[in-house]
């Protein structure tokens, strides 16, 4: 399988920019398509190569996953003669490998509404956690996250494992295309180029508001914080970017008739960094999470 990739440029560091490793992420998609058209007009010293749509298959359906139920995000490094999502893993693990730099587009999906953020694993080699910052701080999106770096079958992962600095990004979100992270995408992309010197870009002021490292052994996986404890309809106690504390309400879930069936108390104290966007949820199902930043008293 290939997957359909445009390179511009020439010999020099090679950019990997991506999007739609989940089918329902649709402003990374529309931004990379744009950031073609300027780059391939740009002079530029060293090659970007831009795959707008890697998970053709879940594109089609307007869903997360393919139709063999597979994450790609979860599949990495994948299998050539396996499943259709572990065969598109397959194809873009090379990619990643032979790059030097990849930024990996996302957003919360259908199901998310997301703060806008720039992530990174906390790589054990010091040259490439210091590049991977260097990218995060120059994507330029309020919040800066550093994470454990030992979740697996992820772009993430198979960068880390060939030494290649690596980022992703989470912008955008729920059921409505926000065409202000479309120009966030547009705009980090860029900066990132410019602060690793392909293109000429003046450094813009910067939007970090806050800046997070944390280790622990399930930081950054978000579809396991807040597991809804019945099913229902969720309605949230607490807004996006909303301050909480440790045992505080993110929101209660409750019957057809209203009728209260479970509370969600925030885990740990910080900003409301996510959110579910679509009411009905399954027991398990992720309503959200906190990123742990001090609160101010």
């Amino acid at each position: 399988m290939e997957l359909d990739a445009r390179t511009v440029g020439a010999d020099g560091p090679h950019l990997l920019i991506i999007a739609g490793v989940h089918g329902d992420e649709f402003e990374p998609m529309l931004a990379v398509q744009r950031l073609w058209k300027l780059l391939r007009d740009m002079p530029l010293r060293g090659r970007v190569t831009l795959v707008p749509v890697v998970n053709e298959p879940a594109f089609v359906l307007g869903q997360r996953c393919g139709p063999d139920g597979l994450d790609l995000a979860r599949t990495m490094p994948g299998r050539s003669d396996g499943s259709t999502t572990e065969q598109i893993a397959a194809a873009l693990t090379p990619l990643i490998r032979q790059a030097d730099f990849l930024v990996d587009m996302h957003t919360g999906g259908r199901l998310f509404r997301m703060l806008p953020l720039a992530g990174y694993g906390l790589h054990p080699d010091a040259a490439v956690l210091d590049r991977q910052r260097q990218m995060a701080r120059a994507f330029n999106l309020p919040i800066v996250w550093g994470t454990t770096p030992h979740l697996e079958g992820r772009t993430l992962s198979v960068a880390r494992d060939a030494g290649v600095p690596a980022i992703y990004v989470e912008a955008g979100g729920g059921t409505v295309l926000d065409p202000q992270a479309v120009d966030w995408c547009i705009e980090g992309c860029l900066n990132v180029a410019s602060s690793l010197g392909l293109v000429d870009r003046p450094a813009p002021p910067s939007r970090v508001l806050h800046v997070v490292e944390d280790d622990r052994p399930a930081s950054g996986y978000l579809q396991v914080q807040h597991p809804a404890p019945a099913a229902g309809f969720f309605e949230p106690a607490a807004g996006l970017g909303d301050s909480v504390e440790r045992g505080g309400m993110l929101g209660r879930i409750v019957d057809p008739f209203g009728e209260l069936l479970a509370q969600v108390p925030a885990c740990e104290s910080g900003i409301v960094l996510f959110q579910r966007a679509v009411p009905s949820v399954q027991m398990g199902d992720s309503i959200g999470g906190v990123l742990p930043v001090a609160l101010k008293g």
